[in-house]
């Protein structure tokens, strides 16, 4: 059985770390106790909004008006909380040899601390209907409310939050473009190359020369209702202890029902990049179905994926243990 939302709010709100206070003897101080750790409320509402926001804009495909005005909204809002703000423009070639330009979208929290976690999502969304059922809307752009919007809307969320109370560690949120512009099925083209064309090209040209971090979290489909993520594979392999990290604190927090202890399948995603190319371990929460047909979530690259299957739960889930995670450093 799932747990409720209000459940969540009270396994969040405190998380007390002690430590034994018995003196090994009477020549030594006692260590002092661990500050307790006030980690910020998620609002599913609040992020239930921001994917509203941005499905409303229409499809955010590079060249569009949608698209552009999308990206004026997203740099809004994160200037309202971060320290700074960069729009990365870049130009990359996609799968049908075509150039086309992106953006990607990085606010920086505490730019001065030296240790730094990443948080990552995509804006974009497919130019292509290509899993639909019905073939006639298979080079459909869609309204990719859960594939891209979704991961976005939690991490504003997330940006609001920090504005409101900064963590101790430096955070970097970036928003990467052009990942989802990868061929269409039935054009039977393969290579992990022509997707995540954002975080290739971040992932070679960090908005600072030298960039790291300590670990990077990425969201792909988290809004779905029902959502269930399960240890993607590609995350256990390059950053296995950052995803037991982020798996331990959801079963801390009563959230294994959600947060599955068990293998998935892996998924060619922004984080793959970030991994192979920038090598910052890190790892991808997705919505994974191995029983689907395409192994994500029902919808996945249809044009049902809108906000009639979009989950305040499941938003208000995956933020709140990334605020966990994040709020611990």
């Amino acid at each position: 059985m799932r747990f409720s939302f209000f459940a969540i709010i009270i396994a969040a709100l405190w998380f007390v770390s002690c430590e034994n206070n018995t003196p090994q003897n009477n020549k030594k101080t006692e260590p002092a106790p661990k500050k307790k750790v006030a980690v910020p409320v998620f609002n599913g509402d609040s992020a239930y909004f921001y994917t509203f926001s941005q499905v409303n804009f229409g499809p955010r495909v590079s060249g569009t008006e949608a698209h552009r005005h999308c990206k004026n909204w997203l740099v809004s809002k994160l200037e309202a909380s971060a320290d700074t703000v960069y729009q990365q423009n870049f130009k990359a070639r996609t799968y049908d040899k075509v150039t086309r330009r992106g953006v990607n979208i990085i606010a920086s929290f505490n730019p001065e601390k030296q240790k730094r976690i990443l948080l990552m999502a995509h804006w974009d969304s497919r130019p292509f209907a290509d899993a639909d059922a019905d073939e006639s809307l298979h080079r459909t752009p869609i309204d990719a409310a859960n594939d891209g919007a979704s991961g976005v809307g939690v991490l504003l969320e997330i940006a609001r939050q920090f504005g409101i109370q900064r963590p101790e560690v430096g955070v970097d949120i970036v928003l990467f473009d052009l990942e989802d512009w990868g061929p269409p099925i039935d054009l039977n083209i393969q290579g992990q190359e022509h997707w995540g064309l954002g975080s290739q090209y971040w992932s070679r040209n960090p908005h600072h020369y030298g960039y790291s971090a300590a670990y990077g979290i990425l969201l792909d489909m988290v809004g779905a209702e029902g959502a269930i993520f399960k240890k993607e594979y590609y995350s256990k392999y390059y950053a296995a202890h950052i995803l037991d990290k982020v798996w331990e604190t959801a079963q801390d927090m009563g959230l294994s029902d959600y947060f599955l202890d068990e293998d998935g399948g892996g998924a060619t995603d922004d984080h793959y990049f970030v991994n192979t190319i920038a090598k910052i371990p890190s790892i991808d929460i997705i919505h994974m179905e191995p029983n689907n047909n395409s192994s994500f979530f029902e919808h996945w690259h249809t044009s049902q994926d809108n906000m009639e299957h979009i989950s305040k739960e499941s938003l208000a889930v995956v933020g709140q243990v990334v605020l966990q995670v994040v709020y611990h450093e």
